[in-house]
């Protein structure tokens, strides 16, 4: 059966990036990182949805201020145990977090760091 569990990140620091990798190997989940040069993609080519191819565009814009995590074709239940895993292995914290959606499949992921950022602001707020 074919594995389509997958953690895209974005802007990740490199130490940060070799805990998760870690986490998700031991989990059986693909780690995607996405460099910035295709955050004018849509999420759900840059998840390798089939079907959906990416767009050939570069992007030129400014790097995210943070780091961001999507979580594409991992069940409800495997999702709070990466969650747990995450904290329990200390690693720094992502604030800006979403699962891959119908609703969000063909959103850049400069659009989507937007709404996340605004949703966390308004969170600490």
């Amino acid at each position: 059966m074919l594995n389509n569990k997958k953690v895209l990140l974005f802007h990740v620091a490199a130490e940060k990036e070799k805990q998760i990798h870690t986490l998700c190997k031991s989990m059986q989940i693909q780690i995607i990182v996405i460099k910035k040069e295709l955050y004018d993609n849509t999420l759900g080519a840059l998840a390798g949805i089939t079907g959906m191819k990416l767009s050939g565009k570069k992007y030129t814009g400014e790097e995210f201020p943070t780091d961001m995590m999507i979580f594409s074709g991992i069940p409800s239940d495997e999702l709070d145990m990466f969650l747990k895993k995450y904290r329990e292995a200390m690693i720094a914290p992502i604030p800006l977090k979403a699962v891959l959606t119908p609703t969000n499949i063909n959103w850049k992921a400069g659009d989507l760091y937007q709404e996340l950022l605004r949703e966390h602001l308004s969170f600490q707020k």
